[in-house]
């Protein structure tokens, strides 16, 4: 009698159970450990190494750090450290070095006195970077000697751990190289964001010198802030006005745990709270930043009280009136940090917030007390701050509509279109009503949607939100999204997928391009982030060949496409032996019968706006990203703000690099 499969499942035994031992569940699940197997992924891998030499630094032991983009695709990260222990381990049998490199859950994070504070939660990382590169080379300079051993995905390699030679320091190094296999994206290393990496860290971490090499390209930085964290403040706040010139700083111990906070105050009407646990970046914030926020409006109220700034009758100031123009820095370092999950975007332990709400609360009054010009100032724009909030309140009760999906009291100046499926809708933000009519006539109605633009929209860098309603562009816009805006803004609400700034490929077109990025960046980055915001490039070049009926275009999109296109066809016609005119220009020569400079969109009829701009088979989108939010933040303060001089050297700078017909935005 032969075993029969049946539909309730008693042939599921212990066959059916897979055990993957050591690291082998790593390779086979990599997203659980490192989040993606794609360039963030990729990165994370070097973070893991990285903050380890980090965590000798802030325990005191290392004072230097450096992360070296090898030649042949491998990082190194060396540090000064005491280097990791190379005795044996009484648990595995092995040396501690190969058993944290090979053994998950081993680490010194873990409360056996290793560390008392550290980046490293789960204590997985360095073993999760052997498990998913093809070699790890690591090398401990401790106890005089140089001890030296090898990894293959994972496996120990020869007779394991090693002396090769003396050594007059101490320090750990390891080179690892990640496996193409497992990150098919990419295997390659992204210099500006180990750059980024490295100078975070090193205003993280007072005292400590990290420098990043690339021998691929032969760059090389170094960062050093005596400042720590008020160096960090002060670069957050590059390009703006200050409400003084110095910055508030405070570092206080209580009890196991230590809180680091510096802040400063611009003339901008945007907010930077950048929190940090154990030199972790929390972008969800967590009980740090609940406790520095209540103890500043507790602080910033009881000045203007005291000091006769606000009223009687005056309510108190809000949340949101006192974080305009606010630029912090919130660092926490704790033996036990509760993190949500591997990414940890968010900080969780409870006492963390009556920790930083004491510290805050008694060090920012005597700022105060001790500033009180700065104070004023502070107090004065949280008052006009309050004011447009009321004044802005009254515009969006006017302007803003609820139900925007279903249609009600939409814009005027959109022709919607006409499915209901988000997903596949797009949203073309046209500039000027020539091509607008194009867009129109052109489009797929049933998932395309047009807004035009009448001239140049508000530069929302210079605006309160009480302006900007004021403004009936960016309202139709506002209410074309159906999001709503400020305290009512919803991402759920957004009825487009794609969003698509469709504008001419000259300085004006680039200019409205760049006031849309603004307001999206300013007021709705969450649009940006979650991946809805593109930029359509049009061509600049049309070659014609044939006439009437048969008439044929070929498309470029800038100088290069049409030299390379125009040599390559001339080539060709030469090749298979036709006679070519050298007096005549060089797209004859080429074979076509005409060649089209397209100055703007309006020049293009509806057939060729839909060939060319919005057709998805056929079409170039540029997707918007924001990958450093602290660069572009800059850049629209240089670009955007009120400071001519910095506006002025940033284009200088650049001018001799941009190519308008080139420009890949």
């Amino acid at each position: 009698m032969t075993a029969k499969q049946t539909s309730d499942g008693q042939d599921y035994d212990s066959s059916k159970i897979q055990v993957l031992e050591g690291l082998e569940h790593v390779r086979l699940r990599p997203g659980m450990y490192i989040g993606s197997t794609g360039f963030d992924g990729l990165h994370h891998l070097l973070k893991e190494i990285a903050d380890n030499s980090i965590d000798e630094a802030i325990a005191g032991f290392c004072t230097k750090v450096v992360i070296t983009l090898l030649e042949d695709g491998g990082v190194r990260v060396d540090d000064n450290g005491r280097g990791i222990p190379v005795d044996l381990h009484p648990k595995t049998g092995k040396s501690t070095l190969e058993t944290v490199l090979t053994v998950l859950n081993a680490g010194g994070k873990f409360g056996a006195g290793g560390y008392k504070v550290s980046s490293g939660l789960h204590g997985v990382g360095s073993s999760v970077v052997n498990a998913l590169s093809t070699k790890m080379i690591a090398e401990v300079r401790k106890n005089g000697k140089i001890h030296h051993i090898e990894f293959e995905l994972g496996k120990t390699q020869n007779k394991g751990l090693e002396v090769v030679g003396e050594a007059d320091s101490t320090g750990t190094s390891i080179t690892f190289y990640p496996d193409a296999s497992i990150f098919k994206e990419t295997t390659t290393f992204d210099y500006e964001w180990v750059s980024n990496y490295a100078r975070h860290q090193a205003y993280l971490t007072k005292g400590i010198l990290i420098s990043v090499i690339d021998e691929r390209s032969n760059r090389r930085e170094s960062f050093y802030f005596e400042g720590g964290i008020r160096s960090y403040v002060r670069k957050l706040n590059e390009g703006k006005e200050v409400l003084g010139d110095d910055i508030f700083y405070t570092e206080k111990q209580i009890e196991d745990s230590e809180v680091e906070i510096a802040l400063q105050y611009n003339d901008t009407y945007v907010e930077t709270i950048k929190p940090f646990a154990n030199n972790v970046l929390t972008p969800g914030g967590g009980m740090h930043v609940v406790g520095f926020r209540t103890a500043l409006n507790r602080v910033l109220n009881d000045y203007a009280r005291k000091n006769g700034l606000l009223k009687e009758k005056e309510p108190n100031l809000t949340g949101d009136d006192i974080k305009e123009g606010l630029a912090a820095v919130i660092l926490v370092k704790l033996p036990d940090p509760q993190f949500e999950g591997q990414t940890k975007n968010k900080l969780g332990n409870p006492e963390v917030r009556s920790y930083v709400d004491k510290v805050m609360s008694e060090y920012f009054g005597y700022y105060l007390e001790e500033n009180p010009a700065v104070a004023k100032k502070i107090v004065n724009k949280a008052m006009m701050a309050a004011r447009a909030r009321k004044a802005a309140r009254a515009a969006r009760d006017n302007v803003i509509r609820k139900g925007a999906f279903e249609g009600l009291n939409l814009p005027s100046k959109l022709t919607d279109c006409s499915s209901r499926d988000r997903s596949e809708c797009e949203l073309f933000i046209v500039e000027g009503n020539s091509a607008a009519g194009s867009a129109k006539e052109g489009r797929n109605p049933k998932i395309q949607a047009v807004l035009p633009l009448r001239g140049k929209v508000l530069n929302t860098e210079r605006a309160r939100l009480d302006k900007m309603l004021a403004n009936q562009e960016l309202v139709s816009l506002i209410k074309g999204l159906g999001v709503g805006i400020g305290d009512q803004f919803d991402i759920s609400g957004l009825r487009y997928h794609k969003i698509v700034f469709m504008t001419d490929a000259d300085v004006d077109g680039l200019h409205i391009a760049t006031l849309l990025m603004t307001f999206f960046f300013r007021y709705m980055p969450e649009v940006i982030k979650a991946g809805h915001v593109y930029l359509a490039k049009p061509p600049l070049f049309g070659l014609v060949k044939g006439t009437g009926n048969n008439q044929k275009v070929d498309y470029l999109y800038n100088e290069e496409a049409l030299e390379n296109k125009l040599t390559r066809k001339i080539a060709e016609r030469k090749a298979a032996g036709t006679k070519i005119d050298e007096s005549q220009e060089r797209f004859k020569q080429a074979g076509y019968t005409a060649q089209k400079r397209f100055k703007g969109l309006g020049e293009m009829d509806a057939k060729q706006l839909w060939e060319t701009t919005m057709d998805p088979e056929n079409r170039v989108l540029v997707q918007v990203h924001i990958d450093d939010a602290e660069k572009a933040d800059l850049v629209f303060t240089k670009l955007m703000g009120d400071q001519v001089d910095l506006r002025k050297n940033f284009i200088q700078a650049g001018a001799e690099k941009v190519n308008l017909d080139d420009l890949d935005f």
